[in-house]
């Protein structure tokens, strides 16, 4: 079962040494976005060099790099979904040497009345997707270590943000309310689609991960609703304080 799929001691038949050669030391903090509006800003608001890229069939994603406040900051569009998330974020790993990531999206809003019109950061995962039972050992949730760190520079710059579980999974088409109900019954303010995946990742090699999440359609509602999606996804104002983020820590 996929719930037994990781054993710590096995070794990969592939590597990214295999495919990109010598790892790189070229960055001292990754962002990680997921929104093509706001990657374009980027590159034209930062002197930005291009210092590498991941390669696939289906096109290559460029990471960029540029200097804020003295630190090497690195920044690469990613792919939506755990499974390419994460290896996305292996990838960028190698390729740049980065070991801290900050990471934030939009998610859905599962209780408007804790969450909606806050940023949450999430202090645990449930693993509704397939990516992290291949790099932790089999359980409902994973925790975020990295919550307690972002709580505390939001708190420090004024942002408002609820803390609470999110819930990862990758069948945007089968989030019932059934299901919904039962995370939203166990503490989960959100759902996404990456962050529990990429958190095991994370874990597994040892790198630190600073994750948050930026409601946008309202699943808690009678009828479901997306009129805030488009400024949760493509706000320039989330970079703004993921990049205080990555000077920070």
């Amino acid at each position: 079962m996929i719930t037994d799929a990781f054993h710590r001691d096995w070794e990969p038949v592939v590597t990214p040494e295999m495919i990109y050669g010598a790892k790189k030391d070229l960055s001292d903090v990754c962002i990680v976005t997921f929104s093509k509006v706001i990657f374009e800003n980027v590159l034209q608001q930062f002197s930005c060099e291009k210092v590498a890229e991941i390669n696939a069939c289906n096109g290559s994603a460029p990471i960029y790099r540029f200097l804020c406040q003295g630190r090497r900051i690195t920044c690469y569009l990613s792919d939506i979904g755990a499974a390419c998330a994460g290896t996305d974020l292996i990838e960028a790993a190698w390729l740049t040497g980065a070991e801290k990531f900050v990471m934030f999206g939009s998610a859905g809003c599962l209780n408007r009345e804790r969450a909606e019109g806050k940023y949450v950061v999430p202090t645990r995962a449930y693993r509704d997707e397939g990516l992290s039972y291949h790099f932790a050992p089999p359980a409902d949730y994973i925790d975020i270590p990295g919550a307690a760190r972002v709580a505390a520079e939001f708190d420090a710059l004024g942002v408002p943000y609820v803390t609470g579980g999110a819930w990862t999974t990758d069948a945007l088409y089968r989030e019932t309310r059934q299901r919904m109900e039962a995370r939203r019954a166990e503490g989960c303010l959100a759902v996404d689609m990456e962050l529990a995946g990429i958190q095991a990742v994370c874990s597994f090699y040892g790198w630190a991960l600073y994750d948050f999440l930026v409601p946008g359609d309202v699943l808690d509602a009678p009828v479901w609703s997306y009129a805030t999606l488009r400024e949760a996804n493509h706000s320039l104002g989330n970079f703004d304080l993921a990049l205080e983020l990555a000077v920070r820590i």
